[in-house]
């Protein structure tokens, strides 16, 4: 016996599915939401509150009398200043833009009753999974350019351009300093992959944009307490809260990239896992809303 092919489906004339959805499309559509605006405002203010907060509390790293930090130095120079303000929103600030947006894309349209007519136009699911995702992290990627452009062009009004002081000792000279720190922004970025691919599986699994934004932000949470567990010993090399700031290496007199290599790998490892759940799951789904 020979097996027959199944017919071929009827497609209208012209109908291209990698033509649907457009990135472009879909890009102004997020821009213009409320919560894109409110989150570049976050991201622009920061380093205004930051200055503010210094000017108020004055105070130089020699009046400290203890061990140098890099807040410390924060008003040594611009750099120092944009270095600070990578520093102190690393941890957690930065975390919830690349949560947010890729946590809210398909949720939101499913708690809207707008993900069946996407699908309906008709949009393939990878398609539309692909847009949604390629624009997220667009606009995450975004969220963490402007705050250290923010950060430099306040920093070099209010502190004067010039050198990267280290606080373990030396400088690094203010454009080898500004290269250093786009390497930086480009680690915490990649950093930021295991939480984009766990915010955006869970936006595929759930109606509610604040179930999926809420998971991933919480899960982020769970893996820095689990790394403060010294108890765990070199299980916490599998962690991507243990190479969070791995990228302090980059900005040293000889820096070291092992740390930011390891990071990277754990969490490019889990992004990829993630988003192949996210593609896998929303293929099958009985999309109803």
């Amino acid at each position: 016996m020979t097996a027959t092919a199944p017919p071929e489906r009827a497609t209208a004339p012209g109908y291209r599915a990698g033509r649907t959805l457009p990135l472009r499309v879909e890009a102004v559509r997020q821009l213009k939401r409320r919560r894109t605006l409110v989150m570049g405002a976050v991201m622009a203010l920061l380093p205004v509150v930051l200055v503010i907060a210094f000017a108020v509390a004055g105070g130089s790293p020699e009046s400290r009398g203890g061990r140098v930090t890099l807040m410390d130095t924060a008003t040594a120079s611009a750099a120092n200043f944009t270095a600070t303000a990578l520093f102190v929103s690393a941890g957690f600030l930065l975390v919830v833009p690349v949560a947010l947006f890729c946590g809210d894309t398909v949720a939101s349209e499913a708690s809207w009753s707008s993900l069946r007519y996407l699908l309906a136009a008709p949009v393939p699911r990878s398609r539309l999974l692909w847009s949604k995702l390629a624009v997220a992290l667009g606009l995450s990627a975004a969220a963490m350019i402007l705050l250290p452009l923010v950060a430099l062009a306040i920093g070099t009004a209010a502190y004067g351009w010039g050198p990267l002081e280290i606080p373990t000792g030396g400088a690094l000279p203010a454009g080898t300093a500004v290269r250093r720190l786009l390497v930086v922004v480009a680690y915490i970025f990649v950093s930021q992959l295991v939480t984009a691919g766990l915010a955006f599986w869970l936006s595929t699994r759930t109606d509610a944009p604040l179930g999926a934004v809420g998971g991933a932000v919480g899960l982020t949470i769970v893996g820095n307490v689990l790394d403060a567990v010294t108890a765990l010993g070199h299980w916490r090399d599998f962690l991507p809260a243990h190479w969070q700031f791995a990228w302090a290496d980059a900005i040293q007199p000889t820096p070291e990239w092992g740390g930011m290599i390891q990071g990277s790998s754990v969490s490019v490892t889990y992004a990829l896992v993630l988003f192949a759940l996210a593609f896998r799951g929303f293929a099958r789904k009985d999309v109803v809303s």
